[in-house]
């Protein structure tokens, strides 16, 4: 292992964090040498946990984009097994020409697997097919002590539910072996229909459900009503006629800006203009599957855009039951507030629950919403909104978090306890100890 200093951040570049060791990875194979002189360690992918999830003040970071070798596809059954470091981009660029796709995808895919497993993503198809764990078939587990499991529902099982959303604090996974799903081409036939309050946007997701494979919406957190647009779609059947080429070409912020971008007036535009961009109440389109599932990875650096203090993504999940009372009062205080999001998606999650033990998604309405970081003028709005979610019973997303208080985080993760025998005594985060505290 190369080993070197460093400050490594996350995506949304909140909170600063001093220096880490870092530790390259480049075999699988090999025990984890890691320096005495480092108390802790935390496995780190390609860095796109948006708060303190992915970091170790203080301590060293596993760096585990070397672990990139795919280790074996089964273009028959689309089994797929490849190291921890591997980026989804580069399993869909492998198998997409040949008619497979993957099982579930968070909105950008320079993810890497072992982070994918360790925050346990969801995606647009939660309703129908659960979290990505739903479909990881095995992986092996590093602990510091040198000990390998081999994990599946059926072998070392405590430990594959320990590992699964938990966070990459049981060890360092090191492969995983995943089920894809078929497809015939790369095309996603789609629909966007705009709604004007969230009791529209309810009716649309159920109607979708049976319909749709995807589902999502854009809200405008900008007006309390709820307004935005719902997105739905399915992987396109065999197609007649060729669809023209995509281009893959890619735009770039070149700098960060000395203050943030996005401001209150700024945001109310663009919402204005982005609820209005179709003429139409209802469109349909056959689109290819980058701009579908990562609108965003069309920018490259987009985090730039929130200056140099960064932004902070508040993403909760709600229940059914009074879900909408509780996402009214959510809105009604962004919008007070003259703060808001941009990017503010807003789904159904269904039913299916997953094998991790600390996974995130649960039956209920899920929004996820950007915030520049004003510092304690932000702070106090996310803390307001975290009384509406606490007091209904909902929770926060650790991959997203970076200021939850450590109560609510144990009172919400009801198996903190259970989960907490299984965390390698030399693996620790910034999240952990915050919410441990």
């Amino acid at each position: 292992m190369a080993v070197e200093g460093g400050v490594y951040r996350s995506w949304g570049r909140y909170p600063a964090v001093g220096n880490q060791r870092i530790f390259r990875l480049h075999d699988r194979f090999a025990a984890l040498s890691i320096s005495t002189e480092v108390q802790r360690v935390l496995p780190y992918g390609h860095g796109r946990s948006y708060g303190d999830v992915c970091l170790n003040d203080g301590g060293g970071l596993l760096h585990t984009r070397g672990l990139d070798r795919f280790i074996a596809f089964d273009v028959v059954t689309g089994v797929l097994r490849c190291e921890a470091g591997v980026l989804l981009a580069e399993i869909l660029d492998l198998v997409v020409p040949r008619g497979w796709f993957l099982p579930v995808t968070p909105g950008t895919r320079f993810v890497t697997v072992g982070g994918a497993l360790a925050n346990d993503v969801h995606g647009k198809n939660h309703h129908l097919v659960g979290t990505f764990g739903c479909h990881v078939r095995r992986f092996e587990l590093l602990r510091s002590d040198g000990e390998r499991f081999e994990c599946s529902p059926h072998e070392s099982a405590d430990w594959f539910g320990a590992t699964i959303g938990g966070l990459g604090l049981t060890g360092l996974v090191t492969w995983v072996e995943l089920q894809l799903r078929r497809i015939a081409n790369p095309w996603i036939a789609g629909e966007v229909v705009r709604f004007h309050s969230l009791e529209e946007f309810a009716e649309l997701s159920r109607a979708a459900d049976g319909d749709y494979e995807y589902t999502v919406s854009w809200i405008d957190c900008a007006a309390a009503v709820g307004r935005g647009l719902f997105m739905c779609g399915n992987h396109a059947p065999a197609l007649s006629a060729e669809r023209p080429q995509v281009s893959h070409k890619k735009l770039r912020v070149p700098f960060t800006p000395p203050v943030s971008l996005i401001s209150g007036l700024t945001l109310r535009a663009f919402n204005a203009l982005y609820y209005r961009k179709q003429l139409a109440e209802r469109t349909t389109a056959i689109t290819h599957y980058e701009p579908f599932f990562y609108p965003l990875d069309g920018l490259l650096e987009w985090n730039r855009i929130y200056g140099p203090r960064g932004f902070l993504q508040y993403q909760c999940v709600v229940p059914v039951e009074g879900g909408l009372d509780l996402l009214h009062e959510v809105l009604g205080q962004i919008a007070a507030s003259g703060s808001g999001s941009v990017l503010a998606v807003l789904k159904q999650f269904g039913d299916i629950p997953s094998p991790g033990w600390l996974s995130f998604p649960r039956s209920g309405f899920t929004l996820a919403l950007d915030f520049p970081n004003y510092g304690e003028r932000t702070l106090q709005l996310l803390e307001r909104l975290d009384v509406i979610v606490r007091t209904g019973g909902g929770r926060l997303y650790p991959a997203k978090d970076a200021r939850m208080a450590g109560d609510f985080f144990r009172q919400s993760y009801t198996d903190w306890e259970r989960f907490s025998a299984y965390v390698d005594p030399q693996f620790s985060s910034d999240f952990w100890r915050r919410v441990m505290e």
